[in-house]
């Protein structure tokens, strides 16, 4: 697999293997080329982030300006910051999950009464 993403600090990302798989994290700094250091600001904090390859990364094609700021202005960022931004996300995830689950059912129920 040889996909090209560019990642850049403050993108969300979502695990696609290892232990963490499935778990969605902010990337908080690239290393060399082939590497980015993630966070979650619970389980894996700024201080301490995961070293991952970034083909067992999955962009959402988000990004956290407040947390990207953070890291250009400072070079640091708050674990209450980065769990504020994950919970944003997995809200607005959840909310797009739920209406596309709700216009599925609907669909069904149209092509069931005809």
């Amino acid at each position: 697999m040889t996909v090209n993403v560019k990642l850049t600090p403050g993108d969300i990302v979502r695990s696609r293997r290892g232990r963490d798989e499935g778990e969605l994290a902010i990337v908080i700094a690239l290393v060399e080329e082939r590497f980015a250091l993630v966070a979650d600001g619970d389980k894996r904090r700024f201080d301490r982030p995961k070293r991952k390859n970034v083909l067992h990364l999955e962009p959402l094609g988000t990004r956290s300006e407040e947390v990207a700021n953070s890291l250009r202005e400072t070079g640091r960022v708050t674990n209450a910051k980065i769990r504020h931004a994950i919970g944003q996300i997995e809200q607005r995830l959840a909310q797009a999950e739920m209406q596309e689950h709700d216009s599925a059912a609907s669909i069904s129920r149209v092509t069931t009464d005809s």
